[in-house]
C-alpha cells in the first residue's frame, strides 16, 4: 500500500526544509511541531552520522475543525506528517503521507471531501518545492 506522497530535490538540505515549510504556510499549513530526528538519535543513544532527517508537523486549521467535527478521534491521527531526509545516495527526499490513505482507515465519508483538499494541498507543496530545485 503505497501511504506517501513523494518528490526528489537537489538542494541544500535546509534550504529544502525552508522552502517546504513556507510552501506549507502557502496552503494553510502551519508546522505544530518540527523534530530533527539525526539530532535526537544523536542525543539519546549516540548514533553519529545518521542521515539528515526532520520531521514536521503540519496543521491546516480550518480543515482540522471540519475533520474533528466529522470524526472526533481524528485527532489521533493529526498533524500530517512531512518529512525530509537525505537517502542513502545522499538525495534529498520531500513525502507527505497520503491522507486519502490515512483518513482511509476511519471510514467515514464525511472525510472524504476533507482528503482530497488536503491531498491536493499537498501535491502543490510538493511540486512548488520541486521546483524550485
Amino acid at each position: 500500500m503505497d501511504y506517501t506522497m513523494t518528490r526528489r530535490v537537489d538542494g541544500p538540505f535546509q534550504d529544502i526544509v525552508d522552502s517546504t515549510i513556507e510552501a506549507l504556510e502557502e496552503e494553510g499549513f502551519g508546522v505544530l511541531s518540527d523534530i530533527n530526528l539525526q539530532a535526537k538519535l544523536k542525543e539519546k543513544l549516540g548514533l553519529e552520522g545518521y542521515p539528515e532527517y526532520r520531521i514536521l508537523g503540519a496543521c491546516n486549521p480550518p480543515l482540522a475543525e471540519q475533520g474533528l467535527d466529522a470524526e472526533r478521534d481524528l485527532g489521533t491521527l493529526l498533524p500530517c506528517n512531512v518529512v525530509i531526509y537525505e537517502d542513502d545516495d545522499g538525495d534529498v527526499v520531500v513525502s507527505a503521507v497520503d491522507p486519502q490513505t490515512l483518513l482511509g482507515v476511519v471510514d467515514n465519508p464525511d472525510l472524504d471531501g476533507i482528503a482530497g483538499d488536503v491531498r491536493d494541498r499537498f501535491d502543490r507543496v510538493l511540486d512548488d518545492v520541486a521546483a524550485e530545485y
